[in-house]
């Protein structure tokens, strides 16, 4: 199956499975049976699964063009250029001052959660 291919089953799922159910509901409203409801979405669900899983010839009517093995080995895939640069001192002061400042913003929460707590239960 083609990327077209996939995008059209996937259309047509969609779309099957919409008017499906809108039939299922309003044939199962008019009846007043829950149990045609669930029949008719039911067989709807089984036929749009026949019609958009398998491998239809339409499904495929622009197939991919690949490379002969012989020819994809003469032109090899070029191979990112690997960076070694270590860090910039900025970066790296950045982060200690991050670190810093989470350090002692928990240091200072930490100092008064048990002044909060007997607060609260002097309070109670």
């Amino acid at each position: 199956m083609d990327w077209q291919g996939q995008k059209l089953s996937e259309q047509l799922m969609q779309i099957m499975l919409v008017a499906f159910s809108v039939i299922a509901f309003a044939t199962g409203y008019f009846i007043g049976s829950f149990r045609m409801m669930l029949l008719i979405y039911a067989g709807g669900v089984v036929l749009t699964t026949l019609i958009t899983v398998p491998n239809w010839p339409f499904f495929n009517r622009h197939p991919l063009k690949w490379l002969d093995p012989i020819e994809a080995d003469r032109h090899p895939k070029p191979q990112p250029a690997v960076s070694k640069k270590k860090p910039s001192k900025s970066s790296h002061q950045k982060m200690q001052m991050v670190l810093s400042w989470c350090l002692d913003t928990f240091l200072i929460v930490d100092d008064f959660l048990p002044v909060l707590f007997i607060f609260e239960v002097e309070n109670l």
